[in-house]
């Protein structure tokens, strides 16, 4: 399992575990976590499943794509690290990764 760390708005701390393979988007919903709205289902076409990586896990995360920096652009709040974590795949050497959760989505 990889062990995935929420950080809210508010600073408390949720870690789930999720599959290997499983994007973090899909992880946080079937996990309850606040915040990751997710209206299209991992499609990358609302983002509203955004997340700010902590810098020491930026580079085994990646890097967004075209489509996925387009969804980004929609955002007022923006921060380094942003992500739609719908575009990220969970993977073992992900173990220990921690998420910012933005206040809002939209």
């Amino acid at each position: 399992m990889v062990k995935v760390t929420f950080v809210q708005p508010d600073g408390s701390e949720e870690t789930i575990d999720a599959a290997p393979g499983q994007s973090m988007m899909e992880a946080a919903q079937a996990s309850g976590i606040r915040g990751i709205v997710a209206d299209c289902g991992g499609n990358c076409s609302c983002g509203t499943c955004r997340v700010f990586v902590a810098p020491e896990w930026r580079a085994r995360t990646g890097t967004a794509s075209e489509l996925e920096l387009d969804m980004l652009e929609m955002h007022e709040e923006r921060q380094d690290g942003e992500r739609l974590c719908c575009q990220i795949t969970l993977a073992d050497d992900l173990t220990g990764v921690r998420v910012a959760v933005p206040k809002s989505q939209f």
